[in-house]
């Protein structure tokens, strides 16, 4: 067999894509593939090849490739055994997946070519070499590694407050393991779900927008004990903001182009159509959910920000995962 070396680059990059929080096989097979089809030099091997072959194959031929490709050679699977542990804890794997997961990828040296400022991912492999006591090592350092619960949401407004709002109130998803997902919109919210329920074992928490019952009508059969849903009371996510956040928000960007008020805030309008008509209205640009949930996020900075429904949904949140402790402490 012959091949060429990883970079540093492509050796970071690949530790990175093998500890991100996606479904295990999907990610194992597509690192070890990238690294035989972008290193080996002979046999020269197709993907449709790649496909074909056996798992242990692939894993074989990406693991000599990854290992002589660094200075050191060593023979600590400390951090291999422990990785196995935890994807097998969160996703249910199949035969092919654990022979993926029983390799010999030299983590504890290559982990030391990973510095600076680290994705979190990273920092948690890091913490894997240390022997620290994962949750422990999560909490103080914030690593949001070992991932314990999952939470759906519709959008990326969601996505974006709700940790923010969370972190608020004292509950910080990064030290809980919370990760979350949006689903590209109402739509795409019961695909979704069943994806999750097919390759993941944790919880999954799903936030829905009022008009979701037709989702929530698809969901229900196939909802695990383990998984909750919660319905806001009106509306959309972003009809939970108070006015005040809102305005607060809009005058802090704004504060030398334009003034807004109470009054441009209709009581009787979804509070998306209203600030489109206020985008629309003072000239601004385009209003864009996502980028004014980004400036939303950066004006939290008193009780009065959160609504009482925003609070509510934090504390159920926690509530669900202290349960979830409990449970795993009894058993």
């Amino acid at each position: 067999m012959k091949y060429k070396k990883l970079t540093q680059e492509q050796i970071i990059i690949s530790l990175d894509r093998l500890t991100r929080f996606k479904y295990t096989k999907e990610k194992y097979f597509r690192v070890f593939t990238d690294i035989i089809l972008s290193n080996l030099i002979e046999p020269k091997l197709k993907k449709s090849e790649l496909l074909a072959m056996d798992a242990n194959e692939i894993k074989n031929i990406a693991e000599e490739i990854f290992n002589n490709s660094l200075n050191k050679n060593s023979n600590n699977y400390v951090i291999n055994q422990k990785l196995k542990e935890y994807e097998n804890s969160v996703f249910v794997n199949d035969d092919y997946t654990q022979r993926l997961l029983s390799n010999k990828i030299n983590y504890y040296d290559a982990v030391d070519l990973a510095e600076g400022n680290l994705p979190v991912n990273l920092k948690w492999l890091k913490s894997l070499k240390e022997d620290w006591e994962q949750k422990v090592a999560r909490e103080e350092h914030c690593l949001k590694f070992p991932i314990e619960k999952v939470i759906l949401v519709e959008g990326l407004t969601e996505e974006i407050l709700l940790p923010a709002f969370s972190k608020y109130l004292g509950f910080d998803f990064y030290r809980k393991g919370i990760q979350v997902i949006g689903a590209g919109g109402k739509n795409q919210v019961v695909k979704m779900y069943y994806k999750l329920i097919e390759e993941l074992k944790v919880p999954v928490f799903l936030l829905l927008d009022r008009d979701a019952e037709e989702n929530i009508r698809q969901i229900k059969p196939k909802l695990r004990e383990i998984d909750k849903i919660h319905l806001v009371s009106c509306g959309e996510f972003e009809d939970l903001l108070p006015k005040s956040l809102i305005i607060k928000t809009l005058n802090s960007h704004f504060v030398n182009f334009t003034t807004v008020t109470d009054n441009d805030l209709a009581d009787d309008l979804p509070e998306v159509k209203n600030l489109e008509n206020i985008f629309k209205t003072k000239g601004l640009h385009e209003f864009k959910k996502a980028d004014f949930a980004k400036l939303v996020r950066d004006n939290i900075t008193e009780n009065s920000d959160i609504s009482d429904e925003i609070a509510d949904i934090v504390k159920e949140i926690s509530d669900s995962n202290k349960t979830l402790d409990t449970k795993i402490c009894s058993c």
